[in-house]
This record gives C-alpha cells, structure tokens and sequence, in this order.
C-alpha cells in the first residue's frame, strides 16, 4: 500500500514473481468514471472509492478462500478503506507500506507516462494518507530487489 509512485506495482509485481504468487493491481478494478476522474486531476471522494473497496474486499475474501495466494497492489490510504478491504480477514492478510517522502515520489512520477492517475493528485493523496500501525513500513529509498528481500525477511516469506 501506499500513494501513488511508491513502487507498489514494480515492488508488487517482483514480490509475487519471487514467491510464485499471482500480482492483481486495485487500479485495474477502478470504474471507468473513476479513472475518467483521475484522469482530468480530480481526486475521488470517499464515495466514488465505496463500491470499488467492496468489490476488492470480495475479491480479498475469494481469494482466500481459494488458498490462491495474491499480491495486491492497493493504494489504502485511510484506516477507513483499509478497515472496508479487511474486514473480516485482517488476521489472513499481511499489509506492507512503501513509504517515501514527497520529494522523491515527485521525482518518480515526472518520468512516468503510463499510469491514468494525473500527477497533480499526489499532494492530494499525501494529505488523505493515514500511515497504518498493522503493516511493515519500507522505506521506498532503495532498489526494488533490496526492497523485496527485506519484505520477504520481515514476513517470512
């Protein structure tokens, strides 16, 4: 979890290729009006984000269910959504926060094209952003692969 340029699909991606896991990214469960929204630099309200933390909550559950074990890439910004996705499940699902400062996220997101979030939105996100207690903090400042394994350390993977 963590804002947007963090590293969570690079890290999230690499993570689940090391482990044999599936990667599912949340971006991608987005409706198309909250992408459109994104897209012209305005950030989503609480309610434009409801039915998508439920329909990834469902997904979380399913899942588990299935013993399919998933890295998810998730913005999660709010004890509110993180409460929404886990609900249920908390002792079934590790949380892990790519944290890095706005300078440095800045920095990533000048060089990106290829992502439908408008960069404008990232101080929006800094300020909505309520850093979890229940999940490994990262710090973001280093190279994917060292990011991995201290992931995998801390988690036992």
């Amino acid at each position: 979890m963590g804002v947007s340029g963090s590293g969570k699909t690079t890290i999230g991606r690499l993570l689940a290729g090391v482990l044999g896991w599936s990667f599912q990214d949340a971006d991608e469960f987005h409706p198309l009006t909250n992408v459109e929204k994104l897209r012209r630099g305005m950030p989503l309200t609480d309610e434009d984000r409801l039915p998508w933390l439920r329909q990834l909550r469902r997904l979380i559950r399913g899942w588990i269910q299935a013993q399919r074990p998933v890295v998810l890439a998730c913005s999660a910004l709010t004890c509110r959504y993180r409460e929404i996705l886990l609900e249920g499940v908390e002792d079934r699902v590790r949380l892990v926060y790519l944290k890095g400062s706005l300078d440095l996220i800045e920095r990533r997101l000048a060089g990106r094209n290829d992502h439908f979030m408008h960069r404008d939105l990232l101080a929006s996100q800094f300020e909505t952003l309520e850093e979890p207690g229940e999940a490994l903090v990262v710090d973001i400042d280093d190279s994917p692969d060292r990011i991995v394994a201290h992931i995998r350390s801390n988690l036992g993977l």
